[in-house]
């Protein structure tokens, strides 16, 4: 599959992390995502692979990325799913998301009540999944 970035620019952008990192960071994890797209740039296909991760590269049909850009105090996300994700995968995958996010918060700010809060919203909404499924 060919990367997202021309091995030159990619070699160049790492070699720039690093050099960076080595002055203010003791250790430097990297994480790669390649996204195939189709001619009409619907991505087919999403493969990931990182440096604290199981060797060799990994397949997955959908992501979600956020990042938090403090200067301008906005975030920026990216989410991707293949023609592949079902619509039960993508319940689940939200649920998922939706509850690892409220630990996340709970970590980061140690809100125990807004933590719950998601926690609670995240179980309503599995619930209401299922019901939609029974009913068709």
């Amino acid at each position: 599959m060919e990367q997202v970035y021309p091995s030159a620019i990619n070699q160049h952008l790492c070699e720039k992390t690093i050099m960076m990192s080595e002055e203010t960071t003791a250790r430097v994890s990297n994480i790669n995502l390649t996204i195939g797209l189709d001619k009409n740039n619907i991505p087919e296909k999403i493969s990931w692979e990182a440096t604290d991760a199981a060797p060799g590269i990994h397949e997955s049909n959908a992501m979600l990325l956020a990042l938090w850009d403090h200067r301008d105090k906005t975030g920026m996300s990216i989410d991707i799913w293949t023609k592949e994700m079902t619509v039960p995968e993508m319940n689940l995958f939200f649920y998922q998301t939706i509850s690892t996010l409220a630990d996340t918060f709970f970590r980061a700010t140690n809100n125990k009540s807004l933590s719950d809060d998601l926690k609670n919203f995240a179980r309503e909404f599995i619930e209401k999944v299922k019901k939609m499924e029974k009913t068709g």
